[in-house]
């Protein structure tokens, strides 16, 4: 008979203000999403590449604002008017891809402004390179307060690590820590996925996580991986 799997009360990785790993990347958009109540026009535009942050951040002031996400895409007129009754995130603004959204989010942000309603913004790449259209509301956002994230570096990278390991009770060498960053994607979301597939790999083999066993695995390292 198997030895029964490791009984592991992991707090799985989630996103929350407890969840965030802050550093000098993202601290300045922190501590001005934190400070939403003092934004200019009451409009914040969040701005940075896909994996650097802006979806957590983005949980995160919706949390402490009471504020619905919706993505801007799937955005219609007919629900601008519920929307606007309260804080709003709108992410990926630079995914717009037809005039009626376009239409509708400059609805949007007129009416929350009208509301006194705080409204959130994001999308990569600064506001001039988002494909709208509209000349009032392009002119509305580049105006509005404004903070860019950036990809995480080696240093942000593995302190998310270590601590989406401990998150799942894992203390795991340096080594393995070292290996990851010289191969991985750079992003939050690529690191939550190798930890979750070594994790899942370490209790179906019944493995101590080292680094000879991560390099044995198949691990979808995302754009940086090498061979």
């Amino acid at each position: 008979m198997q030895p029964p799997l490791p009984l592991r009360h992991a707090r799985i990785a989630g996103l929350g203000r407890a969840d965030f790993v802050v550093s000098p990347g993202n601290a300045m958009a922190l501590a001005l999403l934190e400070g939403w109540r003092d934004w200019p026009d009451r409009k914040f535009v969040l701005t940075g590449p896909s994996g650097s942050g802006k979806t957590h951040l983005t949980h995160i002031w919706a949390e402490a604002a009471g504020a619905r996400i919706v993505s801007a895409r799937e955005l219609d007129k007919d629900a601008v008017p519920t929307l606007a009754t309260g804080p709003v995130a709108v992410e990926d603004v630079d995914a717009i891809d037809r005039p009626e959204t376009e239409a509708a989010l400059f609805h949007l942000h007129n009416l929350t402004r009208a509301e006194g309603q705080p409204l959130l913004l994001t999308g990569a790449g600064p506001v001039k390179t988002w494909p709208l259209r509209l000349p009032d509301l392009i002119s509305r956002l580049q105006g509005a307060s404004s903070a860019t994230l950036s990809l995480p570096d080696d240093a942000l990278m593995s302190a998310l690590l270590v601590k989406l390991f401990a998150d799942r009770q894992l203390h795991v060498p340096d080594q393995v820590i070292q290996y990851l960053l010289k191969r991985m994607d750079r992003s939050f979301t690529s690191a939550q996925s190798v930890v979750t597939a070594i994790d899942t790999a370490s209790l179906q083999q019944r493995r101590t996580i080292s680094l000879p066993f991560v390099r044995g695995l198949d691990l979808d390292l995302g754009e940086a991986e090498e061979s």
